[in-house]
């Protein structure tokens, strides 16, 4: 027996409500054929996110979004999502609204906590967190810097009000000349600078030839401080010191009295006669030449001599 026009409209209406019962709860994040615990989560603002939006744990999606509305008689937002049947995380975890990228949106990421308290069953409610996006941190930034720009510019205004009030005719006229006092110091040195580099330009053979000298300078110097290094220190410094030790020996001799210097220093009845005997060769010589008859003369009649009379009176 065929089939009858109603058995026929009859199937394809129900194959019609069947595919849009699965098409439905595909497009809101469940399926008739999967086994999935439904969870809950309060929220104070669930802005960029949707229904059939991605639930995720350490980014692996688990499950989605199926409702959000209202929590009955408050301004809470209700958000419904499914999971798998198969995760056993306490009922402590927590349910996080993040920022899932610049243009795609916000998503919820379960983050499990494993403290051995009752796992998750369908109908539990977990704990809400946000988590700040991208454009919350920059808002948050950009918001205190605009006030703080806003207060410069205010005080820039004043500051310039100000000026304005305390510079009259006269000290604008002044600050312009200082102004252009400046202009012509800064084109005096301008010229100046174009002055030494000419001379710079015009020197400059003797400049390499003075550079020259100092660079044959320092050789020579090398080269003494070379010859220096090869001499032979040590020989002369111990040639010294012989001869400061033989010097010590000399002089400790003269103070001890030996020898004819040491006894001339030391010998008081030496250099008593010495200072007497030098008083007689002085007085011997005054007399000679005061009377010098007395020592040389010439007598063609046997004349008599004269004796010394050492007390005769000038």
């Amino acid at each position: 027996m065929k089939p009858t026009k109603e058995i026929k409209a009859a199937l394809f209406v129900l194959l019609g409500t069947f595919s849009f019962l699965i098409g439905f709860n595909f497009l809101n994040g469940t399926s008739l054929f999967k086994s999935e615990k439904n969870l809950y989560a309060i929220y104070d603002q669930v802005e960029g996110l949707q229904t059939g939006t991605n639930v995720t744990v350490n980014g692996l999606s688990v499950g989605k979004v199926s409702s959000i509305d209202f929590l009955l008689n408050t301004n809470k937002i209700l958000v419904k999502f499914t999971v798998r049947n198969d995760l056993n995380f306490s009922k402590n975890s927590i349910a996080e609204i993040y920022e899932a990228g610049l243009i795609g949106g916000k998503s919820i990421a379960i983050i499990p906590v494993l403290d051995g308290e009752k796992p998750l069953i369908s109908g539990d409610t977990l704990v809400s967190r946000t988590k700040p996006g991208l454009t919350d941190v920059v808002g948050s930034e950009i918001a205190p810097l605009q006030k703080k720009l806003e207060q410069v510019l205010i005080n820039a205004d004043t500051l310039i009000s100000s000026l304005n009030t305390v510079l009259d005719d006269q000290a604008q006229q002044g600050l312009n000349k200082a102004l252009s006092e400046v202009s012509l110091t800064v084109s005096n040195l301008n010229a100046i600078s174009s002055s030494i580099s000419k001379i710079l330009v015009s020197q400059d053979s003797n400049i390499n030839q003075t550079i020259n000298n100092l660079s044959q300078a320092s050789a020579n110097i090398n080269q003494i401080s070379d010859s220096i290094n090869k001499t032979d220190l040590k020989g002369l410094v111990n040639k010294f010191e012989n001869t400061v030790t033989s010097l010590n020996s000399i002089l400790k001799s003269i103070e001890s009295g030996e020898g004819t210097i040491g006894k001339l220093m030391k010998d008081e009845d030496l250099y008593n006669n010495l200072e007497a005997s030098t008083k007689e060769v002085e007085l011997l010589l005054k007399d000679l030449k005061e009377h010098p008859k007395r020592y040389v003369h010439f007598s063609l009649f046997g004349k008599k001599e004269t004796p010394y009379n050492s007390d005769e009176k000038n």
